[in-house]
């Protein structure tokens, strides 16, 4: 039996889908992400999750257990979960410890047994020497930490996160994913986690449900939703990526300007006919000087007619010969070309993901 399961769950607003018949299962001790774009439904499914509003239709259970549906909503201080919010949601006249505290106090443990838990909590959390200090002293993710120990320290069948890194900084949105990730590992907890940010949720997710329009569009693990993208919203959100069209005539894949044999395919993709769309990674094309004899791929004269530099490596838009799509090539530092220099741009068909 699942941990937690939507089924068939929709949110209207009028005639407006909000959330449009997402199934979703969660199990014990998995992390599972909703990712999409702002106004995909991802933040009001948390919040059905939560309780913090109904379903227009569908259930949600947790252990088998019915916590909302149309007719009814179990509250949320009585789902067995925890939340933690963009603002992070801690009480300025409380110290770090008094804020982890407070759930504890709420459920009427101790206080030697409080003073234990709390400590224990801070520990893991590399709070213990801050136990003392006031929101206001803390810095953006000294107190990400202090939601995120309050909220765990309780115990919750079920962890839910809402853009919890949002209000941080580039680097300490990269250092406190990693941190999410490592408090998951220690303790297990089911966790729900939004956000709009693929590099969160590839780092911290076990797997990530892409959300578009209210739906979910591909339900996968990070590597799977990154190498095999199932539609062209998932394989242009999911890192970034060429969308080409090609046709096959005659044993090849007639794109514009160009041709590939469909033998260097894999085989379920050589077998479809009529126009198929493809999804062609940046860093999977490789660019060759002029006259360069490819090594063993197939390759097409192309025209560089941008590049920039940004010190990991080069990112070139080129142009194939006898078209006007440029395709997007990430290469390596050292593999340098000047703006308008002819090349040859090397394919990798067995990288190329037929959508």
């Amino acid at each position: 039996m699942a941990k937690l399961d939507l089924n068939g769950i929709t949110k209207l607003y009028g005639e407006a889908r909000a959330v449009d018949d997402v199934n979703l299962s969660i199990e014990e001790g998995e992390f599972v992400s909703l990712l999409g774009p702002s106004g995909c439904g991802k933040t009001t499914t948390l919040r059905m999750i939560a309780g913090f509003m109904r379903p227009s239709s569908g259930t949600i259970t947790m252990e088998g257990r019915e916590l909302s549906s149309a007719r009814t909503s179990l509250p949320p201080e009585r789902r067995d979960m925890s939340m933690i919010f963009q603002s992070y949601a801690i009480w300025p006249n409380m110290t770090v410890a008094q804020n982890v505290g407070f759930g504890l106090k709420l459920r009427k443990f101790s206080k030697s047994e409080i003073d234990r838990q709390v400590m224990e909590i801070l520990r893991v959390t590399k709070m213990d020497h801050l136990a003392d200090r006031y929101p206001a002293e803390l810095s953006g993710g000294q107190q990400q930490r202090v939601a995120l120990a309050r909220a765990i320290v309780v115990k919750p069948g079920v962890l839910l996160l809402d853009e919890p890194l949002s209000n941080l900084d580039a680097n300490l949105r990269e250092e406190m994913r990693f941190e999410i990730r490592r408090l998951h590992d220690e303790f297990g907890i089911t966790t729900v986690y939004v956000t709009h940010d693929q590099g969160e949720a590839m780092v911290a997710s076990d797997r990530i449900a892409v959300m578009n329009a209210g739906r979910i569009e591909q339900i996968d693990t990070p590597f799977d939703l990154y190498n095999k993208p199932r539609s062209h919203f998932v394989a242009s959100f999911i890192g970034r990526t060429n969308l080409i069209t090609g046709k096959q005539v005659g044993g090849a894949f007639e794109f514009d300007g160009f041709r590939l044999d469909a033998g260097a395919f894999p085989a379920e993709t050589a077998a479809r006919t009529g126009m198929v769309d493809f999804s062609v990674r940046p860093q999977l094309l490789r660019l060759l000087p002029e006259g360069s004899q490819p090594n063993g791929k197939p390759a097409v004269q192309a025209v560089v007619d941008e590049r920039s530099y940004l010190g990991e490596n080069w990112d070139y838009l080129v142009r194939p010969a006898g078209t006007g799509k440029a395709l997007r090539v990430s290469a390596l530092p050292s593999d340098r070309h000047e703006v308008g220099a002819t090349v040859m741009l090397e394919f990798d068909p067995e990288q190329m993901v037929a959508l």
